[in-house]
């Protein structure tokens, strides 16, 4: 067994590493448990490896949760600009792209190696390999119990990440953890992830890229809407409009509700506008195919798609169109619906959709109320955000408040009963 350390923090991602340096800082001891064999593995991966760390503009409708209590009182001690500023003191300069942070090296390494490097400089202990297998709380602490060692400490901070891209580290296994200390952890969903269609025509478009508008319809009814660069793909549709949306489709599937998803191929163009272009096409092209006369708005591959759809014959003249077949190409490419069956699981999400109960967590320390001396961080949480950093930030500023407070000293003791025993 290890000497006793004044703070365990479980996980060295984003949000552990954030928490270590933040009680480090008060002069605390701290050992960082990671079972991976680096740091930051999963943010490395962030931003096609540029890592977009968080972002200029923040609204609080940005972050999903049942308790909105929680998220403005995290913000309320360590916001978007005190993160900025944290990363210039660690040599991390920005550089802006439409509001969005990437470091100015534009590489992921940069965030890890200077995190990294502050843990060194604070002689935070890190221990990589090391599996979680139990958990015990005792008179003065915790004890962490590892496939190979025993650690100790007085407090014990939580920042193991959710359940997306398990092979980068994230596999949800500290809910179970959690769930055995009695704590409520709601169900759980991938978000930040492509959708899965049941139209089959979807596997003849793989590999576009097409500007869209993406409206989300549940059980018939709006629920949203989305614009920009959808990418097609052989089982349905990706990229980030689809990611922003991802969250409500996934909790309407799990509730058997039925999700449809409408494309609006031409969303600069009302569909009158579109009927006048396309009329006016026609009226100077008359002996060109409409496969030809729609080859300066879509792939190619979209075109037959979308003719095939509405039973126009790709070798048609424009000219030779019937009334019904011409409002009904109109009709697809304002309005091309799908109906989607699934989500992309959680490997290839981005973020975990549900977490603990955040009215068992104190909003202003994220210490449990459960278990005196614990603490929660990031996507353990009941919290998820959208694209652009949100979820970043909210690592930042959760690792820190819990780090930060973490570091003081309480009096308070919890309502578990000593030696405790939880396993993974």
């Amino acid at each position: 067994m290890a000497g006793k350390t004044d703070v365990i923090v479980v996980g060295g991602g984003a949000s552990g590493m954030m928490a270590a340096i933040a009680c480090a800082r008060q002069h605390k001891s701290v050992t960082v448990l990671e079972h991976n064999d680096k740091l930051g593995r999963k943010l490395l991966a962030t931003g096609n490896g540029k890592c977009n760390y968080t972002n200029e503009l923040q609204k609080l409708e940005f972050y999903h949760s049942k308790n909105d209590c929680i998220v403005k009182t995290v913000f309320s001690q360590f916001d978007k600009n005190q993160t900025v500023e944290f990363f210039k003191e660690l040599g991390i300069y920005p550089r802006i792209k439409n509001g969005y942070y990437y470091p100015y090296s534009e590489q992921a390494s940069s965030i890890v190696e200077a995190l990294r490097l502050e843990l060194e400089r604070l002689k935070v202990k890190i221990k990589l390999n090391e599996h979680i297998t139990s958990i015990r709380k005792v008179e003065d602490g915790f004890l962490a119990l590892t496939e190979s060692y025993q650690y100790s400490s007085s407090k014990l901070i939580l920042a193991t990440g959710g359940m997306s891209a398990a092979s980068l580290g994230s596999d949800g296994s500290s809910y179970s953890l959690l769930k055995q200390l009695g704590h409520t952890v709601t169900k759980l969903y991938p978000g930040l992830a492509g959708l899965r269609a049941n139209e089959t025509c979807f596997s003849k478009l793989a590999g576009i890229r097409v500007k869209a508008k993406v409206e989300l319809l549940i059980e018939g009814k709006h629920k949203a809407v989305e614009n920009g660069e959808v990418q097609l793909t052989k089982y349905g549709i990706s990229g980030i409009p689809v990611f922003q949306l991802s969250r409500y489709v996934a909790i309407a599937l799990g509730e058997k509700k039925q999700v449809k998803i409408d494309l609006d191929f031409m969303p600069d163009y009302t569909k009158e506008e579109v009927i006048l272009l396309l009329e006016r096409l026609i009226h100077y092209n008359a002996e060109k195919t409409l496969k030809d006369l729609l080859v300066g708005f879509f792939d190619s591959k979209l075109i037959a798609v979308l003719l095939e759809c509405s039973g126009i014959k790709r070798q048609k003249k424009g000219s030779e169109l019937s009334e019904s077949e011409f409002q009904m190409i109109v009709e697809r490419i304002k309005k091309f619906s799908c109906t989607i069956k699934s989500v992309n699981s959680f490997e290839q999400s981005q973020v975990t959709v549900g977490g603990v109960d955040c009215n068992e967590v104190d909003c202003q320390s994220l210490e449990s109320k459960i278990v005196s001396g614990m603490y929660l961080t990031g996507e353990l949480l009941d919290v998820d955000a959208i694209c652009g950093g949100y979820n970043l930030q909210w690592a930042w500023s959760t690792g820190y408040v819990a780090g930060i407070n973490a570091g003081f000293e309480k009096k308070e003791s919890g309502k578990l009963k000593y030696d405790t025993i939880i396993t993974n």
